[in-house]
C-alpha cells in the first residue's frame, strides 16, 4: 500500500476562468461568425456608417450566440467598439440581432472611478470654505445694512399722514413725526 502519485493530477490541467461558465468558451457558430453584413447592418441601425470601422472579429458568448465587434470612428470616443450580439435557434439559419451597443476596449479613454463626495472631500477643502464664510461675514459687517436702491436721501421723504391723527402736522424732521405720534396715543 505504497501510495503512488496519480497520473491525473500530474497533468497541469487548464482552470476555466472564474465565473464564466464551460459551455461559453470554444469556437463561435460558424452560420452566426459568417454574419458579418448582417451584423454591421444592424449597427449601422444605432450609428451611421462613417462612425463604424473595420470588423475586428466574433467571440463566442455561448451556444449560439456570437458577438461581433467593430472598429468606432466616432468622436470622443477612440479605442471603442461598436458591438453586435447575434443569435440563432437551434437547427435555423436565420440569424437574430440580440443586442447592439458600445463598448470600451483595452485601449479606451474612461472617466475616472467615481468616489463618494464624503470621501473626495480634503479637510483643506473645508477650512477654506470656513474662511471664505468667515471673510463674507466680515464684507457683511462692513457694508451698510440698508437695503439695495435705498438712499440716505429719500430716508426723509414726504410726510405720509394715513397713519397719522394728526393730518395737519407737516414737520420735515423724524424726531418731531415720531413724538407727535407718541404724543396722540
Amino acid at each position: 500500500m505504497t501510495s503512488q502519485p496519480d497520473q491525473s493530477t500530474s497533468k497541469p490541467a487548464s482552470k476555466p476562468r472564474a465565473g464564466v461558465p464551460v459551455w461559453r468558451v470554444g469556437k463561435p457558430d460558424a452560420v452566426l461568425a459568417a454574419a458579418v453584413d448582417f451584423a454591421r447592418a444592424a449597427v449601422e441601425g444605432i450609428a451611421p456608417a462613417e462612425q463604424i470601422g473595420q470588423h475586428l472579429g466574433a467571440k463566442s458568448e455561448g451556444d449560439r450566440v456570437v458577438t461581433h465587434l467593430f472598429e468606432s470612428k466616432l468622436a470622443g470616443y477612440q479605442g471603442w467598439q461598436w458591438y453586435a450580439v447575434l443569435t440563432r435557434n437551434s437547427r435555423s439559419k436565420v440569424v437574430t440581432v440580440n443586442e447592439l451597443g458600445l463598448l470600451p476596449s483595452e485601449d479606451s479613454i474612461l472617466a475616472p472611478e467615481w468616489v463618494p463626495w464624503a470621501e473626495r472631500v480634503r479637510p483643506e477643502d473645508a477650512q477654506e470654505n470656513e474662511q471664505d464664510a468667515e471673510a463674507l461675514v466680515v464684507d457683511a459687517d462692513a457694508q451698510d445694512t440698508a437695503p439695495a436702491g435705498y438712499d440716505d436721501d429719500t430716508a426723509v421723504s414726504a410726510d405720509d399722514d394715513s397713519d397719522d391723527d394728526d393730518s395737519d402736522d407737516d414737520s420735515d424732521s423724524p424726531e418731531e413725526q415720531s413724538g407727535s405720534a407718541r404724543e396722540t396715543d
